[in-house]
């Protein structure tokens, strides 16, 4: 689908205390500021009308919005953070989304949702269950999705943070994949495009309009891309990662 909206939010100083597994070390504030810039700037390049939200302190993590909503041509759907200390990110979201849906539906307690764990193909959405969103906040999920004439299905996801963590469509039926998601039952109809354990990072990328967004430094990864047919821009995300960020998880494209 073509996109031609985007919904940042510029990291606040406190994105160098965000919740991490990387073991990577705290971010450099500084540096996160001058890659986040680099990432607008490629939003920009796709054909996007980007809007950037002021940082919140409050909220160490906040940079991630994709985690804060899932957006159709339909509805808005606010999702339910899966972590104690990002609840609340989503008002803010929501109060931009307003100006754009009449229908914004939201996941209710006990369920949690992050729109990192939600993978749309076509008109299909593939739901993570994960630490993050929950088997309760994926079934009010697909039972919105089927209200707007959408389906959607579960994939209990073991090892990876999000769903998208190790899945990324790119278009015509192509799915890059990485880690355990490599040879899954539940995407055994996709023209797989294998990523090396070694580069499994740059398996979170996104098709934007005619690109393809890439974590920077990944050759291999690169190459398959390129190679398929797809244009690709790559932006250094290096602070991100070090609290478990990526590139779909820094913008809401709609």
């Amino acid at each position: 689908m073509m996109f031609t909206r985007a919904i940042v939010r510029t990291p606040g100083r406190s994105v160098v205390n965000g919740v991490t597994t990387a073991n990577l070390g705290k971010p450099d504030y500084q540096r996160a500021l001058q890659q986040h810039e680099r990432y607008i700037e490629a939003l920009k390049t796709c054909a996007l009308e980007v809007t950037v939200i002021p940082p919140d302190e409050e909220h160490s993590d906040s940079t991630f919005v994709e985690d804060c909503a899932v957006l159709t041509e339909k509805c808005a759907v606010i999702g339910n953070l899966g972590v104690g200390s990002r609840k609340g990110e989503e008002s803010s979201v929501e109060k931009i989304l307003r100006g754009y849906y009449s229908n914004i539906v939201h996941i209710k307690d006990p369920g949690t949702l992050e729109g990192g764990d939600v993978l749309r193909v076509g008109k299909h959405f593939y739901i993570g269950v994960t630490g993050r969103t929950n088997a309760e906040g994926a079934s009010q999920f697909i039972q919105i999705l089927n209200g707007f004439g959408y389906s959607g299905s579960m994939i209990p996801v073991i090892q990876a943070l999000h769903l998208k963590t190790g899945v990324a469509y790119l278009g015509e039926n192509n799915l890059v994949m990485a880690g355990e998601f490599i040879n899954h039952p539940g995407f055994a109809d996709f023209n797989a495009i294998v990523i090396d354990k070694y580069e499994s990072y740059a398996a979170n990328c996104i098709r934007v309009n005619g690109y393809v967004l890439l974590p920077a430094g990944y050759k291999q990864t690169r190459k398959l891309i390129a190679d398929s047919g797809y244009s690709v821009i790559e932006i250094d995300v290096s602070e991100f990662r070090k609290i478990d960020g990526g590139i779909s998880c820094l913008s809401l494209r709609y």
